[in-house]
C-alpha cells in the first residue's frame, strides 16, 4: 500500500510540475513596431503635412520574417478625426482580414488601439491601410526611390500602395518615392 501511496504522490508530482512548467518554458519574445525603422532604412526623412486633401486607401505590403501576431493597430495623423478605417489585407486573395476603427483625437499625437490579436504566418505577405483625408507624406530630399524590400526588425515592407476613395478597395497603384500615412501595427514573435 505504502508504494501506491508513493506512486501515486510522484506521479502527482510530475503532472503538476509539467502543467506548470509549460507556460514557464515558452520563449517570450518583445513586442516591436517596426515604422520607425522603415522610415530610418528608407531614408524618408522630409515629411510635409496634408489635410482634407482628397480621400485614399494606402498603406504598406509588408511579410513577417517569423510566425507572430498584431496585438495592436498604431496611427498618427496632422488632423483630428474621430473615425480612421484601417485595414489588414490577405495581401495573395485581397480580402480584407481585419477592420478598426480608430479615433484621432488631437493632431500629431499616436495613437495605440489594441485588438484581438490577428496570427501572422511567416513569408505570408499582408497590407495595412488607412482611409484618411489627412496624412504625412515622407520622402528623400531629392524624392528618389527606394528599392524594396526594407527590412525592419521582423518585419519585410514590400511596396507602398494607394488608390483614390473612400471605399474599402485593395490599393492598386504602388509608388517608391514616398510614403503616406503614418499607420502601423504592434507585432510580437511567437515562436
Amino acid at each position: 500500500m505504502k508504494t501506491v501511496k508513493t506512486i501515486f504522490s510522484l506521479l502527482t508530482i510530475a503532472i503538476f510540475t509539467i502543467s506548470c512548467s509549460s507556460d514557464d518554458d515558452k520563449p517570450k519574445f518583445a513586442t516591436e513596431n517596426p515604422l520607425a525603422v522603415y522610415y530610418t532604412q528608407t531614408g524618408f526623412t522630409v515629411s510635409t503635412n496634408f489635410i482634407n486633401s482628397g480621400d485614399y486607401e494606402f498603406g504598406l505590403v509588408f511579410k513577417p520574417i517569423v510566425k507572430g501576431k498584431i496585438k495592436a493597430i498604431t496611427l498618427k495623423l496632422p488632423a483630428t478625426n474621430p473615425s480612421v478605417r484601417v485595414t489588414i489585407w490577405d495581401y495573395t486573395t485581397k480580402s480584407v482580414l481585419r477592420s478598426e476603427t480608430l479615433n484621432i483625437a488631437t493632431a500629431d499625437v499616436q495613437i495605440s488601439k489594441e485588438i484581438n490579436e490577428l496570427a501572422l504566418e511567416k513569408d505570408k505577405k499582408y497590407m495595412i491601410t488607412m482611409n484618411s483625408n489627412d496624412w504625412y507624406k515622407k520622402n528623400k530630399a531629392d524624392n528618389s526611390n527606394v528599392t524594396y524590400p526594407i527590412t525592419a526588425g521582423n518585419i519585410r515592407f514590400e511596396e507602398y500602395r494607394w488608390l483614390s476613395g473612400t471605399a474599402q478597395t485593395f490599393p492598386t497603384n504602388i509608388s517608391a518615392n514616398y510614403n503616406a500615412g503614418d499607420v502601423s501595427f504592434d507585432f510580437q514573435q511567437t515562436e
